[in-house]
């Protein structure tokens, strides 16, 4: 055959091939070009799929997480009204706050209320201001001229009814309580670059010794990552800083036995995880102080009682299972010794909350980052000074609903409990005046007094109050000093 043929021959086998590899790199293209279509219209499917279950699932996300204080005409607080209120606030989210819009309107609704209505007075900005001790704190401030901003998220932890209450009490005297949680940064940033708040008195925590066995994480997200939350935005997007007055607890003193318990003494050791997460709450506000120059003054507060009070509390559920004729469980020690506290009233602890706000001194720190020096960092007891033992407090309960307690007596769990709190007040006394005058006697009587109106309990008529459930009532202001 001529060479001619052949080489012909030769260039048509290799082009036969060239042109079958780039059909087979044809087809390979278009199946990746298919496949890739068919991924991205599976993936587009799976996200629409996956934002549907979560709207489902989570709607309280898609709604506000605040409002400011239109409250309903009436108190009620049913169950129902409850487990709504714990389904809202379980899942708290910047959507919710962002929805809101924070317009024109709430903007004058939170300056106003925080606004000082004398020369000289603070701008507060009081978290947990629905709660017992805020509210009380919340309304003697008002009273004295001073500028309140309340926020608190209303949790179930105990009757929301109850915080309502209290909440519509503060509207009456222009006091705005934001219906809203320490763990929202973009809130907190919004309201301390808006307002020029002077003093932050941070009362919201997850309170109870026994619960925190049944609900650990709740203290950890409200007591550790709300505190933290708290201090970055003082720290970070306030100008100039505020100062921040914080209610630590006498549980931190945990398994401490030397008494009465100083500040001076040992604090490593809690006996429960509420004391645990409020021992870590002093340990961040020294790293707070340090980098950042926050004024920071935490409160440790004795067994706290007295009108609008907690209802988990001892002397309050007590009162409630003497009227309804229940049993009540007291606590002794291995060695039958009574369980003591030192109960410390309402009025006396808000006295030294004021006047630690007053004395805390300025913060040194700046939005920068650089702070112009060493700022206060204090932490002072706040107690009666004087243990009671919980049967003598028992004893007066009686006597004042004109009923006997039905009694069951157990040995003192491990659960968290101590044996029994007892404050030295010194520091306090010696740097802003604090000296509690209110006997037990004294302020379990106040407490009464509101108790059997609020519930509308008919003391000579044996009551009518039955536990878990409330009759209807009226608000009664709060006590004298408040």
């Amino acid at each position: 055959m001529p060479a001619g043929v052949v080489d012909a021959a030769a260039k048509g086998v290799k082009l036969e091939r060239h042109a079958l590899l780039l059909r087979r790199a044809a087809g390979a293209k278009q199946l990746v070009s298919a496949s890739s279509h068919l991924l991205f219209r599976a993936t587009v499917l799976t996200t629409l799929a996956l934002v549907v279950l979560f709207a489902v699932h989570y709607p309280s996300l898609l709604s506000r997480s605040f409002s400011l204080s239109a409250l309903p005409a009436s108190g009620s607080g049913s169950s129902s009204s409850s487990s709504s209120l714990r389904s809202r606030h379980s899942h708290r989210s910047l959507l919710g706050s962002s929805s809101y819009g924070w317009g024109a309107a709430w903007e004058r609704e939170v300056r106003r209320s925080a606004k000082p209505q004398r020369d000289g007075a603070l701008s507060v900005l009081v978290t947990g201001a629905a709660g017992f001790v805020g509210a009380h704190c919340s309304l003697a401030l008002r009273a004295r001229g001073d500028g309140v901003l309340g926020l608190d998220n209303f949790n179930a932890y105990y009757d929301p009814s109850l915080k309502r209450a209290r909440q519509r009490l503060l509207a009456s005297r222009g006091v705005v309580v934001l219906d809203a949680d320490i763990n929202d940064a973009a809130l907190l940033e919004r309201l301390l670059s808006t307002v020029p708040i002077t003093h932050v008195l941070h009362l919201a925590a997850q309170a109870g010794v026994r619960h925190a066995m049944r609900a650990p994480q709740a203290y950890v997200a409200s007591n550790v990552a709300g505190l933290v939350a708290l201090f970055e935005a003082a720290a970070r997007h306030a100008n100039p800083q505020p100062a921040v007055v914080w209610a630590s607890s006498s549980s931190v003193y945990g398994l401490n036995t030397e008494a009465p318990f100083s500040e001076d003494h040992r604090t490593d050791r809690p006996a429960s995880l509420y004391a645990a997460t409020k021992k870590a709450g002093e340990a961040i506000a020294h790293s707070y102080n340090h980098i950042y120059g926050l004024s920071i003054t935490g409160l440790r507060f004795f067994t706290v009682y007295g009108p609008w009070g907690r209802p988990d509390m001892a002397y309050f559920s007590f009162a409630r299972s003497i009227v309804a004729g229940e049993p009540i469980t007291l606590f002794r020690t291995a060695d039958g010794a009574d369980a003591r506290r030192d109960f410390t009233y309402i009025d006396d602890v808000v006295r030294g909350c004021l006047s630690a706000l007053d004395t805390a001194g300025k913060s040194t720190g700046s939005k920068s980052g650089k702070k112009r020096g060493p700022a206060p960092l204090r932490v002072y007891n706040l107690g009666n000074t004087s243990p009671v033992p919980v049967t003598r407090m028992v004893a007066i309960l009686e006597k004042l609903l004109g009923k006997k307690a039905h009694k069951r007596i157990v040995t003192m769990p491990t659960n968290g409990d101590v044996p029994f709190t007892h404050a030295n007040v010194s520091h306090a006394a010696r740097d802003f005046g604090y000296r509690p005058a209110t006997s037990l006697e004294v302020g379990l009587r106040h407490f009464v007094d509101w108790f059997v109106q609020y519930y509308k309990v008919d003391v000579r008529g044996g009551g009518n109050v039955l536990a878990g459930k409330t009759a209807k009532r009226k608000s009664m202001p709060m006590s004298a000093a408040s």
